[in-house]
């Protein structure tokens, strides 16, 4: 069975940080784009950032670029979103999702290029 899970969050105060990893069960991460978003209460989910593939490109939302960062860990199927600087705008539950598109800082990301998500882990910022 195909499943992403995300795990990491939890509550943290203005100017802290967390690392979110997103594992990859029966779906092998380093071959495909990975993208995260967020939805905060009655908001639209919106995209945070993308991991591409070989050679690694990137792509943030100018919310988070300069505090949110992406890496992989192969050997652990996982993807690991590091955010830092974390301010309370940032409280959401976080999503990972596969996509069938590529990532570039050039191309917008969107959720509909995505065919697989998890199920959220919750990020709260708060003092």
């Amino acid at each position: 069975q195909l499943q992403l899970v995300e795990s990491g969050g939890g509550l943290v105060q203005p100017g802290g940080s967390l690392r979110l990893s997103c594992t990859g069960s029966g779906v092998l991460l380093d071959r495909h784009v990975v993208g995260w978003f967020r939805q905060a209460p009655g908001k639209e989910r919106e995209a945070v950032s993308c991991l591409g593939t070989s050679g690694g490109r990137t792509n943030f939302a100018d919310s988070v670029k300069g505090r949110f960062t992406l890496s992989r860990d192969n050997a652990k199927n996982t993807v690991y979103l590091q955010m830092d600087m974390l301010k309370l705008d940032d409280t959401a539950i976080y999503y990972c999702a596969r996509g069938s598109t590529f990532c570039d800082a050039s191309v917008p990301i969107r959720p509909v290029q995505y065919n697989l998500w998890g199920r959220g882990t919750q990020v709260t910022v708060s003092s």
